[in-house]
């Protein structure tokens, strides 16, 4: 029943740390290789780095909801919108 998601390689789900400058300051984040794999083919397909990416997807979310709760979940549901979309 579980097979194509059992089958998973570990390395795809394990947890990567990376520091990300978002308006000046430094934060770091703790996502999953994958996770780290789809952010990067959208920050490509945006024409910008990954970094950009995350800073302006924070900053565009401020903008719209007065504030960003969990930077990680954002960028995890971003990748599942991404997905969606891409069907």
């Amino acid at each position: 029943m579980c097979e194509l998601y059992a089958s998973q390689t570990p390395e795809l789900y394990q947890v990567t740390k990376k520091s990300i400058r978002i308006q000046g300051a430094v934060t770091s984040l703790a996502l999953e290789y994958k996770v780290w794999l789809i952010l990067e083919k959208i920050a490509a397909q945006e024409h910008t780095t990954l970094a950009q990416f995350i800073s302006t997807l924070h900053q565009e979310s401020i903008e719209r909801h007065g504030k960003v709760t969990n930077l990680a979940s954002l960028l995890r549901i971003s990748c599942l919108t991404y997905l969606e979309n891409c069907t």
